[in-house]
Parts: structure tokens; sequence; C-alpha cells
């Protein structure tokens, strides 16, 4: 410089030191607390949704999810219908499911079962006389 005055560093507006992740992150408008580890989204709790898996934070199972799937409701609606999911939540339960269609479905056919076998007892018992 010609006056002989050495040129200060510019310091960012965000008031991080300036590095090449800082500068990515707020380019991008989010910060490292903003991002969503995927593994983080689906849960087991026993006693809660029978230990099956559920979508962290919720009640809300995976098998309550793949249901209205299987029914034809695409993962926007389904995250419309069960209103406090978001749609990244409705997306990992599906993942999970197609990660483990063979136990998604054998836990669904069980639950069928029963249910057909309850349906049998209730009216073999309350049949007119």
């Amino acid at each position: 410089m010609a006056s002989g005055r050495r040129k200060q560093a510019t310091q960012p507006k965000h008031g991080c030191e300036f590095d090449d992740q800082c500068e990515l992150r707020h380019v991008a408008g989010m910060s490292t607390q903003s991002l969503v580890e995927i593994g983080s989204l689906i849960t087991r709790t026993p006693g809660i949704c029978g230990g099956r898996p559920r979508i962290s934070g919720t009640g809300v199972s995976v098998r309550r999810v793949v249901v209205w799937y299987k029914l034809g409701f695409a993962p926007e609606e389904i995250a419309d219908r069960i209103g406090h999911l978001s749609l990244a939540q409705a997306h990992a339960a599906l993942a999970y499911y197609h990660a483990n269609r063979e136990t998604i479905e054998a836990d669904l056919a069980a639950e069928e079962a029963e249910a057909d076998r309850l349906e049998h007892e209730y009216t073999a018992a309350h049949k007119p006389a």
C-alpha cells in the first residue's frame, strides 16, 4: 500500500473467525445447529408404541405412517394428516420401512391376524341364539 499502512483483515459480519466452513455455513444461511442427523429421526423405547420403531419425540409409530402410505397417501399428505409431523419425519419413517420391509410387514401381518382372531372370537360369543 502506498501509505505504508497495512490493510487489516476484514472480520465477517457474523462474528466468527474466517474459515471456509464458517463462511460456507453463513453463505448457505445455516449453522451446524440446524442440521439434523438422519439417524436421530427414528427411535425405539420400551413401553412406548410397544417398543416398536417410532418417530423421535412423538408417539407416532413407523407402522402408523406405513399404513397411511399403503393406503396410497404421499409423504406430504401423511405429514399434513398427522399435523405435528414434518415432511422429513414422514420420509424418515418410510425410509426405515423400506430398509426393514420384511420385519415391518411381518409385524403388520401379525397385527392383522390378531385382529381377525379377536373379531371371530367376538362374533362367535355374540351370535344370536
